[in-house]
């Protein structure tokens, strides 16, 4: 072996600690760094091991050290179960704010909720009865009757606005589902590229994993590892993303709540309107999940069976006060008729109306008892104490959303305790470990400080093999 090569094997020292230094340099400053996942640099020995044997001729001590790759310490099982965690948790959140959000709006319990003026209604009708014909008790029922028609408009109205909002915000979060797929793809064709350069892609790698966790937390996709670098985003079976090509969504179907039942809002292939895509976890499906429509056993989405509640409860309470207010007749003895009008189209709870003016088109007597009877007026007070009466129905409708709203908010609770223990437990192999990266630039400077020394050992050696020998006895 010539001694020549002792020069070589120092060197590749050197350049294995300067990599190992550089590695641990390039952890220290993205120590901070949101999605970066610790390196190392792996070393081999270079050559064959020390042999001494009859055939070897002679003792062979390898050719020094040589850095094979630099390594990416993250854990696919790890990340994956960061994905379907935030998949989950991406669910229930939307799900519990368009619930905690659908809860507010009713005001309930409260001085501005529906049941605190349906007393106030009952009050009045109940002061109608005792103050027949007054005219100011009577506009106090009008302005009363009034108040509790416009908070049922408002509470429909509140609901409207919410789906449609809500609707917006899906589009949004598809669009940005399909810009996180383009740069997935485009990642792809990078990591692939770097990869047959030999050179390393982890960074890049750092970055695809940051991104198709933020597609699972909108869509529930999954991930698969190909063997050249790419991963294939799938969701609902199909590719999202494969290699360096991705494949964008869109959502279809109505744009007003009244249409949810006969054209559903849902998600489907840009150029295949026909062909719907299948989410069952992440922000996407738990707007979908609330924009359903409503059905008759009252399981659609949130808001389509509150917008129908608002209707049948408007429904219920002009047929409960009309049927008594029919029985009774005017100041003047005509027909009291109804007290409440209702829309022959579109929702009752927007088309709710109060028909008598004043006085004069109240119904507050029995027929045949005189002016002053007020016994209509009375039973119609009565009502609140009805085993069916409206106050029961809204009181059934207030706490059924509550208690959706609580469920639900417990259940995002729970997804994101979920999200943060996979979340801990990834960072916890992944992260940079500050006194640890310390410990190997300290160790690594030390090989280096080694290899130098071997370096000037051998130049030395090599300086007295050169330019000593045969001078002695001149």
């Amino acid at each position: 072996m010539s001694t020549f090569s002792g020069l070589n094997t120092a060197y590749s020292g050197l350049v294995a600690a300067r990599h190992g230094i550089d590695v641990s340099g390039q952890n220290i400053v993205n120590v901070n760094t949101t999605g970066y996942t610790r390196q190392r640099a792996v070393q081999e020995a270079a050559g064959s091991l020390a042999q001494v044997g009859r055939l070897t001729g002679q003792v062979k001590v390898g050719q020094g050290v040589a850095v094979t790759t630099i390594q990416r310490l993250g854990d696919s099982f790890l990340d994956a179960k960061v994905r379907s965690t935030t998949a989950s948790s991406g669910y229930w959140g939307v799900r519990a704010n368009v619930l905690s959000t659908l809860q507010t709006s009713l005001h309930e319990p409260g001085d501005n909720g529906i049941s605190k003026q349906l007393s106030n209604v009952w009050a009045a009708w109940s002061d109608m009865g005792n103050k027949a014909g007054d005219p100011a008790a009577a506009a106090v029922l009008l302005q009363q009757s009034g108040a509790l028609v416009t908070q049922i408009s408002d509470g429909y109205t509140a609901v409207t606005n919410q789906w449609d909002q809500l609707r917006t915000e899906t589009s949004g979060l598809v669009t940005e589902l399909n810009d996180a797929a383009g740069q997935v793809a485009a990642l792809n064709g990078l990591i692939r590229s770097t990869l047959n350069a030999g050179g390393s892609a982890n960074e890049y790698i750092d970055q695809r994993n940051a991104l198709t966790t933020t597609m699972a937390t909108l869509s529930g996709a999954t991930l698969r590892n190909l063997p050249d670098g790419t991963a294939e985003v799938l969701l609902g079976g199909n590719a999202l993303v494969s290699g360096d090509r991705s494949y964008a969504l869109e959502v279809t179907g109505t744009t007003a709540l009244a249409g949810a039942v006969g054209d559903p809002v849902k998600l489907n292939w840009v150029g295949r309107p026909d062909v719907p895509v299948s989410v069952d976890g992440g922000e996407i499906a738990g707007a979908l999940s609330s924009l359903s429509g409503a059905n008759a056993a009252g399981t659609g989405g949130a808001l389509a069976e509150a917008a129908a509640d608002y209707n049948e409860f408007a429904t219920f309470l002009a047929t409960k006060i009309n049927a008594v207010h029919n029985g009774g007749v005017r100041a003047d003895g005509s027909p009291g008729g109804d007290f409440f009008a209702l829309p022959l189209t579109g929702p009752a709870a927007l088309g709710l109306t109060v028909i008598p003016t004043d006085v004069k088109g109240i119904a507050y007597a029995a027929p045949g008892a005189g002016g002053k009877d007020g016994s209509i007026a009375a039973a119609i007070a009565k009502i609140k104490s009805d085993k069916d009466a409206p106050d029961t129905m809204w009181s059934a409708i207030v706490t059924s959303i509550g208690t959706a709203a609580k469920s639900g908010m417990q259940q995002s609770n729970l997804a994101d305790l979920s999200t943060k223990a996979a979340v801990g437990n990834q960072l916890a192999n992944s992260a940079v470990d500050m006194d640890e990266e310390q410990l190997n630039l300290q160790m690594f400077q030390t090989a280096y400080n080694g290899a130098a020394r071997v370096l000037t050992a051998v130049d030395e050696m090599l300086d007295t093999l050169i330019n000593r020998t045969g001078l002695v006895g001149r």
